[in-house]
């Protein structure tokens, strides 16, 4: 007879085992993210956040915390992450920096580029404050179980007026049959400008679990655009986190691409100040009996504040996807201007969407709007495009591509 694993325990057990920060405000960190977990666990159906996705396949297995001298990536995967894109890069393997594969930024006023755990060492004082801040009080208990393994990582540290030229890169390979906790801090000074391309993917052929927490600082006027590109491996489960503070006229753009895993959550949320804008565009295509789910918030905390945010989804097999967007206007956002969208095409019948827009406004001078759609191929389409000699598969090619570009062609960086 089996004996069912205590998920939670197990690692709680493992993160006992981790060395002692050197620093009293990281090792407090840590111990709070601790705590935070002990007291929530794992998320389940019975919360509503957590309705139509469970958890259970991945707490019924253990998955060990990767370890620090991970194998050499096989040069196959590392060359289908370059997009033909010109671009300065950070690798991660196992949510540790590898220098010998990283081709970090130089000068344009980047102040640092490279290992979370080197800035630690090096540059502490730049990381308090931000790390762990501008996720603490919402990340929930995935977020605590990322800070509770917290060793290394991304940081990406702008002076003020940097306009780096070329996009970073930062890849995140995943250890097979392993927990990676890869963490990212991004800290935009004064009317910074830079774009950065965050992309997930691991080894097929076993399943793994990745829990990915990335924190963005904007300061006044700062300019950030950032790309997530989630593809995980068909048996993975990817919990990701993106959290977002920004300051007075800032300006944040993000596109989010889901592809793999079996199991994907994502959880964005953006803090907007007086006179922010950001725009939250993502697309979601699965098949088989994938599962993605993208919960968003963006909330407008001061006056004259923009929001725009568009997501689709492609279901195919017996695929399931689970949105819920959120628009928060404090009392005292007066002039919000936001815009909610949620768009998905299944084309199979066994296919399913959960999608619930959501609006929740506490100021009277406001232009808010939402809606989501889940519909099917139109016939009608369909039979104009063969009647014109296209053939049944390509014109529901055209249709299926039609539909998803309309979130691609947002996209500034082509490759």
């Amino acid at each position: 007879m089996n004996t069912p694993v205590d998920a939670k325990e197990s690692y709680l057990a493992a993160a006992a085992a981790m060395p002692v920060s050197m620093h009293a405000w990281l090792h407090q960190l840590r111990e709070q993210a601790r705590d935070r977990f002990v007291q929530t666990g794992f998320p389940t159906t019975r919360e509503e956040a957590w309705r139509y996705t469970n958890l259970a396949g991945l707490t019924r297995q253990i998955f060990a915390p990767a370890a620090p001298n991970a194998e050499t990536v096989p040069a196959e995967i590392l060359r289908s992450t370059a997009f033909d894109l010109p671009a300065s890069r950070l690798v991660f393997i196992g949510g540790r920096y590898q220098a010998a594969l990283s081709n970090p930024p130089s000068g344009d006023g980047v102040v640092f580029a490279g290992s979370l755990a080197d800035a630690m060492a090096r540059v502490p004082e730049q990381l308090q404050g931000h790390l762990g801040g501008i996720a603490s009080s919402d990340g929930g208990a995935l977020a605590a179980l990322n800070t509770l393994f917290l060793n290394d990582g991304a940081f990406l540290h702008l002076t003020a007026k940097a306009v780096v030229a070329q996009p970073i890169q930062l890849i995140h390979i995943a250890t097979p049959g392993a927990m990676t906790s890869p963490r990212t801090l991004i800290i935009a000074g004064e009317e910074s400008r830079v774009t950065i391309v965050e992309q997930f993917i691991g080894p097929d052929g076993t399943a793994y679990f990745c829990n990915a927490l990335t924190e963005v600082a904007l300061a006044t006027r700062a300019r950030l655009t950032y790309y997530r590109v989630q593809e995980e491996a068909a048996q993975s489960f990817h919990i990701g986190g993106l959290h977002v503070r920004q300051a007075p006229d800032s300006e944040f753009v993000s596109n989010s691409v889901d592809l793999g895993g079996l199991l994907v959550r994502n959880d964005l949320r953006t803090v907007l100040d007086e006179g922010a804008t950001c725009a939250l565009n993502g697309l979601y295509a699965v098949s088989a009996r994938q599962h993605v789910d993208n919960h968003t918030v963006i909330e407008h905390a001061a006056p004259r504040s923009t929001s725009r945010e568009l997501y689709k989804g492609v279901l195919d097999g017996r695929a399931r996807a689970v949105f819920n967007g959120r628009v928060l206007v404090h009392r005292d956002a007066q002039q919000t201007d936001a815009q909610q969208t949620n768009n998905n095409l299944l084309l199979s019948d066994d296919a399913e969407v959960d999608t619930k827009p959501e609006l929740e406004i506490y100021a009277d001078d406001v232009k808010c709007a939402h809606g989501a759609t889940v519909g099917q191929l139109d016939p009608n389409q369909l039979y104009y495009l063969r009647s014109r000699a296209v053939d049944e598969a390509t014109a529901r090619d055209l249709l299926t591509f039609a539909f998803a570009n309309d979130v691609l062609r947002r996209f500034e960086l082509a490759p």
